[in-house]
Protein backbone atom coordinates (compact mmCIF):
# COMPACT_ATOMS: atom_id res chain seq x y z
CA UNK A 1 0.00 0.00 0.00
CA UNK A 2 2.97 2.59 0.61
CA UNK A 3 4.86 1.87 -2.61
CA UNK A 4 1.28 2.53 -4.69
CA UNK A 5 0.59 5.97 -2.46
CA UNK A 6 4.43 6.62 -3.38
CA UNK A 7 3.89 5.79 -6.97
CA UNK A 8 0.31 8.05 -7.03
CA UNK A 9 2.30 11.14 -5.24
CA UNK A 10 5.28 11.41 -7.77
CA UNK A 11 4.83 9.09 -10.64
CA UNK A 12 7.09 11.37 -12.69
CA UNK A 13 10.24 10.27 -10.38
CA UNK A 14 9.03 6.62 -10.56
CA UNK A 15 10.97 4.45 -13.21
CA UNK A 16 7.47 1.81 -13.02
CA UNK A 17 5.18 2.66 -15.46
CA UNK A 18 1.63 0.32 -16.10
CA UNK A 19 1.00 -0.43 -19.58
CA UNK A 20 -3.00 -1.61 -20.10
CA UNK A 21 -3.64 -4.05 -22.24
CA UNK A 22 -5.43 -7.16 -22.71
CA UNK A 23 -2.56 -8.59 -24.93
CA UNK A 24 0.17 -10.45 -23.28
CA UNK A 25 2.18 -10.76 -25.91
CA UNK A 26 2.15 -6.61 -26.53
CA UNK A 27 2.96 -6.24 -23.31
CA UNK A 28 6.11 -8.98 -23.09
CA UNK A 29 7.41 -6.61 -26.25
CA UNK A 30 6.60 -3.41 -24.29
CA UNK A 31 8.39 -4.92 -21.26
CA UNK A 32 11.58 -6.05 -22.95
CA UNK A 33 11.99 -2.32 -25.08
CA UNK A 34 11.69 -0.83 -21.07
CA UNK A 35 13.47 -3.00 -19.26
CA UNK A 36 16.35 -1.92 -21.30
CA UNK A 37 16.14 1.70 -20.80
CA UNK A 38 15.74 0.89 -17.64
CA UNK A 39 12.06 1.34 -16.43
CA UNK A 40 10.11 -1.49 -15.15
CA UNK A 41 6.57 -2.19 -16.75
CA UNK A 42 3.94 -3.54 -14.96
CA UNK A 43 0.81 -4.78 -17.08
CA UNK A 44 -2.94 -3.61 -15.82
CA UNK A 45 -4.60 -6.22 -17.93
CA UNK A 46 -8.11 -4.19 -18.91
CA UNK A 47 -9.35 -2.76 -21.57
CA UNK A 48 -9.99 1.07 -21.58
CA UNK A 49 -12.91 2.36 -23.71
CA UNK A 50 -11.82 2.84 -27.16
CA UNK A 51 -13.74 6.34 -29.11
CA UNK A 52 -14.65 6.01 -32.93
CA UNK A 53 -11.99 8.49 -34.60
CA UNK A 54 -9.72 8.05 -38.30
CA UNK A 55 -6.98 9.11 -35.58
CA UNK A 56 -4.85 6.96 -33.85
CA UNK A 57 -3.58 9.78 -31.16
CA UNK A 58 -7.22 10.87 -30.59
CA UNK A 59 -8.25 7.45 -29.55
CA UNK A 60 -4.84 6.97 -26.98
CA UNK A 61 -5.08 9.91 -25.56
CA UNK A 62 -8.92 9.54 -24.74
CA UNK A 63 -8.05 5.85 -23.36
CA UNK A 64 -4.44 6.73 -21.62
CA UNK A 65 -6.97 9.64 -19.59
CA UNK A 66 -9.57 6.89 -18.67
CA UNK A 67 -7.45 4.84 -17.81
CA UNK A 68 -5.37 7.11 -15.18
CA UNK A 69 -8.92 7.83 -13.73
CA UNK A 70 -9.43 4.25 -13.17
CA UNK A 71 -6.42 3.79 -11.33
CA UNK A 72 -4.87 6.75 -10.74
CA UNK A 73 -1.24 5.30 -11.57
CA UNK A 74 1.46 6.10 -14.24
CA UNK A 75 -0.12 4.66 -17.40
CA UNK A 76 0.79 4.06 -20.82
CA UNK A 77 -2.00 2.43 -23.47
CA UNK A 78 -0.96 2.07 -27.63
CA UNK A 79 -3.39 2.40 -30.18
CA UNK A 80 -2.10 0.64 -33.02
CA UNK A 81 -2.87 0.20 -37.03
CA UNK A 82 -2.02 -1.06 -40.12
CA UNK A 83 -1.95 1.56 -42.92
CA UNK A 84 -2.63 -0.13 -46.51
CA UNK A 85 -1.37 1.65 -49.24
CA UNK A 86 -3.59 0.45 -52.19
CA UNK A 87 -6.65 0.21 -49.35
CA UNK A 88 -6.09 4.02 -49.33
CA UNK A 89 -5.05 3.20 -45.26
CA UNK A 90 -7.64 0.79 -44.86
CA UNK A 91 -7.96 -0.83 -41.63
CA UNK A 92 -5.55 1.80 -40.41
CA UNK A 93 -7.30 2.65 -36.62
CA UNK A 94 -10.02 -0.27 -37.04
CA UNK A 95 -7.42 -2.70 -37.35
CA UNK A 96 -8.54 -4.84 -34.56
CA UNK A 97 -11.78 -5.15 -35.69
CA UNK A 98 -10.99 -5.86 -38.87
CA UNK A 99 -8.82 -8.25 -38.05
CA UNK A 100 -11.56 -10.54 -35.45
CA UNK A 101 -13.73 -10.23 -38.63
CA UNK A 102 -12.00 -11.56 -41.80
CA UNK A 103 -8.55 -11.83 -40.13
CA UNK A 104 -5.41 -12.15 -42.35
CA UNK A 105 -7.28 -14.23 -45.46
CA UNK A 106 -9.46 -11.54 -45.75
CA UNK A 107 -6.84 -9.14 -45.73
CA UNK A 108 -5.17 -11.38 -48.33
CA UNK A 109 -7.95 -11.89 -50.15
CA UNK A 110 -8.60 -7.89 -50.17
CA UNK A 111 -5.43 -7.83 -52.01
CA UNK A 112 -5.76 -10.63 -54.81
CA UNK A 113 -4.03 -9.66 -57.90
CA UNK A 114 -2.70 -6.24 -56.69
CA UNK A 115 1.11 -5.95 -56.84
CA UNK A 116 0.82 -2.81 -54.95
CA UNK A 117 1.50 -4.36 -51.32
CA UNK A 118 2.78 -1.48 -49.46
CA UNK A 119 1.71 -0.91 -45.96
CA UNK A 120 2.61 0.98 -43.17
CA UNK A 121 2.30 -0.10 -39.31
CA UNK A 122 2.07 2.69 -36.93
CA UNK A 123 2.00 2.80 -32.97
CA UNK A 124 0.68 5.36 -31.11
CA UNK A 125 1.72 5.45 -26.92
CA UNK A 126 0.16 7.75 -24.89
CA UNK A 127 1.28 8.23 -21.41
CA UNK A 128 -0.18 10.15 -18.56
CA UNK A 129 0.67 10.38 -14.87
CA UNK A 130 -0.11 13.26 -11.87
CA UNK A 131 1.20 16.21 -12.84
CA UNK A 132 1.12 16.51 -16.42
CA UNK A 133 -1.13 18.57 -17.97
CA UNK A 134 -2.10 16.83 -20.55
CA UNK A 135 -1.44 13.15 -22.51
CA UNK A 136 2.18 12.63 -24.00
CA UNK A 137 1.97 10.78 -26.99
CA UNK A 138 5.07 8.44 -28.58
CA UNK A 139 4.81 7.46 -32.33
CA UNK A 140 6.32 4.90 -34.48
CA UNK A 141 6.16 3.64 -37.75
CA UNK A 142 7.77 1.14 -39.89
CA UNK A 143 6.73 0.40 -43.88
CA UNK A 144 6.61 -3.21 -45.74
CA UNK A 145 4.65 -5.42 -47.33
CA UNK A 146 1.66 -7.54 -47.12
CA UNK A 147 2.80 -11.37 -48.26
CA UNK A 148 0.63 -13.45 -50.41
CA UNK A 149 0.18 -16.13 -47.35
CA UNK A 150 1.16 -16.31 -43.65
CA UNK A 151 4.34 -16.82 -42.18
CA UNK A 152 5.32 -17.62 -38.98
CA UNK A 153 8.02 -19.41 -37.02
CA UNK A 154 6.00 -21.31 -34.94
CA UNK A 155 1.90 -21.68 -34.72
CA UNK A 156 2.39 -19.31 -31.30
CA UNK A 157 4.47 -16.87 -32.83
CA UNK A 158 3.42 -13.41 -34.09
CA UNK A 159 -0.50 -12.18 -33.18
CA UNK A 160 -2.74 -10.00 -35.50
CA UNK A 161 -1.42 -8.72 -38.72
CA UNK A 162 2.25 -9.86 -37.87
CA UNK A 163 2.50 -13.37 -40.02
CA UNK A 164 1.42 -11.11 -43.29
CA UNK A 165 3.77 -7.97 -42.86
CA UNK A 166 7.22 -8.56 -43.89
CA UNK A 167 9.03 -5.29 -42.79
CA UNK A 168 11.46 -3.55 -45.58
CA UNK A 169 14.56 -4.08 -43.20
CA UNK A 170 14.40 -8.06 -43.40
CA UNK A 171 12.99 -10.88 -45.21
CA UNK A 172 10.99 -11.96 -42.38
CA UNK A 173 7.75 -11.71 -41.06
CA UNK A 174 7.01 -9.90 -37.90
CA UNK A 175 5.95 -13.49 -36.66
CA UNK A 176 9.17 -15.15 -38.15
CA UNK A 177 10.97 -12.87 -35.38
CA UNK A 178 12.00 -13.10 -31.67
CA UNK A 179 10.38 -10.78 -29.81
CA UNK A 180 13.82 -8.84 -29.69
CA UNK A 181 14.58 -8.90 -33.17
CA UNK A 182 10.59 -7.83 -33.55
CA UNK A 183 11.32 -4.98 -31.42
CA UNK A 184 14.30 -3.50 -33.28
CA UNK A 185 12.18 -2.38 -36.56
CA UNK A 186 8.91 -2.63 -35.20
CA UNK A 187 6.47 0.34 -34.85
CA UNK A 188 5.89 -0.22 -31.00
CA UNK A 189 9.33 -1.19 -30.40
CA UNK A 190 10.04 2.39 -31.71
CA UNK A 191 7.20 4.36 -29.76
CA UNK A 192 8.51 2.72 -26.81
CA UNK A 193 11.85 3.64 -26.82
CA UNK A 194 10.78 7.54 -27.98
CA UNK A 195 8.72 7.20 -24.74
CA UNK A 196 11.24 5.79 -22.65
CA UNK A 197 13.78 8.50 -24.28
CA UNK A 198 11.58 11.27 -23.05
CA UNK A 199 10.80 9.81 -19.18
CA UNK A 200 14.13 9.29 -18.40
CA UNK A 201 14.71 13.23 -18.91
CA UNK A 202 12.42 13.71 -16.17
CA UNK A 203 14.30 12.09 -13.33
Amino acid sequence: MKREEKINKSPLKSRVVFFVTNNLSKFNEGRMVASKQGITLGMLRAKTPEIQSDRLAEIARRSVLEAFRRWKLPVIVEDAGLFVDELKGFPGPYSAYVYKTIGNQGLIKLLENVENRRATFRSLIAYYADKLKAPMCFEGKVVGNIIREEKRKTSRCGFGFDPIFQPLETKKTFAELSIEEKNKFSHRGKALNQFAEWYKKLQ
